[in-house]
């Protein structure tokens, strides 16, 4: 009983000269999660296989493959395995620690020193066999702080690793969608060579005819070659649109041949909602990796604060010492102890003030990350909201551009076959139709391409989250 009340009497004495943290506090403030229109879910909820909306088994085949291959994700893979190691490592600081430690030795003993006879200046084994117990008392919440810092970096790690499967899915469908175009384009470029083939035979026959001359001929034979070099230049931008999503799939040169052409259902593929909720925003895996990073820096900072305090070990040891082989495990040479170790920071250098200066330094530059990327991530959406907006008006016009053209094209080969125009009516007819159908292309890859970079910008999935959480889950603490 005395010596308990001489402990906490001593702990109280060094508790009144121990080191004290400096008055400094965060100076960021993460943003308010009511002022952008962002809620809060409790993890991402990105549908699994969101591009087999598509309707595309090659495509589906395609991105299964780039997500088991990429290096991208394994590296991301790999962080997340580390952090998993860390929170372990962290969390086993707050268990006991048992240690067996045992040596023995040949040693001559001094003659002249505190070893009586008949060991004084003699040979003879000396040794002992020890268990030790070490265990930290987490007095001030250090160590829990340590762990919930680590629990907050793995669980980060693990969202970066969702973020890249939602990119690297992402850009492949991208490029599938680019690939799907250029092959609309060869084919445009295909049917444009086609039709002024026909252009230089009917202008031939209006020359045998007398109705145009060699001027004419000269010139449709221009405006074809032109048009094999577009077809050339069609088939090249095919292929290398193929190698670059063989190149995403994982796939080397060997894998060419065996990508077809896609067959995506563009139309009907990722509908959008008739409102698209902004708390949507909050399931991106980035902005949630970003939030566990405050949440890691938050809790580094009250472990940088706790460093400040008595650390408060229990010790106990139990075990033999002898002097002599044959003593060495008999009863009167055991020997075994209990008790309470402390260390406390008297004067270090600033060194503690310094780590905890730094340590809400850290808590700055990730509520700063986290508003950077809320920001980043509204601006993504709104763009592509507008986009969104615009590309179905466009394709809806351009619809209507390429009948207008089709018939335009079609009345001015006729004339000009019956004689009624000149070779210029059809050229001016023929350049709006090339146009307009290049026009189509580009505009429906454009929207599909939008809705993919939509749905990555609102972490995965049009589906609004089915349970949200507590605002006081949603608010950061920065205190």
């Amino acid at each position: 009983m005395r010596s308990a009340i001489a402990f906490a009497a001593l702990t109280s004495l060094l508790l009144g000269g121990c080191v004290l943290p400096p008055s400094v506090e965060p100076q960021e403030k993460p943003l308010s999660g009511e002022a952008i229109g962002l809620g809060g879910v409790n993890a991402p909820q990105a549908s699994p296989a969101w591009w087999k909306a598509f309707g595309d088994p090659q495509l589906d085949d395609l991105v299964s493959r780039g997500l088991a291959h990429n290096p991208t994700l394994a590296q991301a893979m790999a962080r997340m395995r580390g952090a998993q190691a860390q929170v372990a490592v962290a969390h086993s600081q707050m268990l006991p620690q048992v240690t067996l430690d045992g040596d023995e030795q040949r040693q001559r003993f001094s003659g002249t020193y505190v070893y009586p006879p008949p060991y004084a200046g003699n040979w003879n084994w000396i040794g002992s066999l020890d268990a030790n117990l070490s265990w930290n008392i987490d007095f001030w919440g250090k160590q829990a702080a340590l762990v919930a810092q680590a629990g907050s970096e793995e669980e980060a790690a693990r969202l970066d690793a969702e973020g890249a499967r939602l990119a690297i899915s992402g850009a492949l469908v991208q490029a599938y969608v680019a690939l799907d175009r250029a092959f609309a384009l060869s084919d445009i470029a295909v049917e444009t060579e086609k039709q002024r083939q026909h252009i230089l035979d009917l202008t031939r026959q209006r020359v045998t005819s007398g109705l145009d001359s060699k001027a004419e001929v000269k010139q449709a034979e221009a405006l074809l070659a032109a048009s094999r070099v577009a077809r050339e230049q069609a088939m090249s931008g095919r292929d290398l649109a193929l190698h670059e999503v063989a190149a995403l799939a994982g796939e080397g040169a060997n894998a060419y041949a065996a990508i077809k052409r896609p067959a995506l259902q563009l139309g009907g593929a990722l509908p959008l909602p008739e409102v698209l909720p902004a708390d949507l925003l909050s399931r991106r895996p980035d902005v949630l990796a970003a939030r566990m990073r405050v949440e890691a820096a938050l809790s580094g900072r009250k472990a940088a604060k706790a460093s400040f305090y008595p650390d408060i070990n229990l010790k106990a040891f139990a075990g033999w010492a002898a002097i002599g082989l044959d003593s060495m495990l008999q009863a009167p040479s055991q020997n075994y102890g209990v008790g309470p170790a402390i260390h406390l920071p008297i004067f270090d250098g600033d060194r503690l003030k310094s780590q905890y200066v730094g340590a809400t330094a850290e808590v700055d530059a990730a509520i700063a990350g986290y508003n950077g990327a809320v920001v980043e991530a509204v601006r993504n959406v709104a763009d592509r909201l507008t986009e969104t907006g615009s590309l179905a008006k466009q394709l809806d016009e351009q619809r209507q551009s390429l009948d207008a053209a089709k018939e335009a094209y079609r009345l001015a080969e006729r004339r000009y076959a019956a004689g009624l125009s000149t070779y210029l009516s059809v050229l001016s007819a023929e350049t709006l139709l090339l146009d307009a159908r290049q026009q189509q292309a580009f505009i429906a890859a454009a929207q599909a391409t939008n809705k993919v970079q939509l749905l990555l910008a609102v972490g995965g999935d049009f589906t609004p989250p089915a349970r949200k959480l507590a605002r006081s889950d949603t608010t950061t603490n920065t205190q």
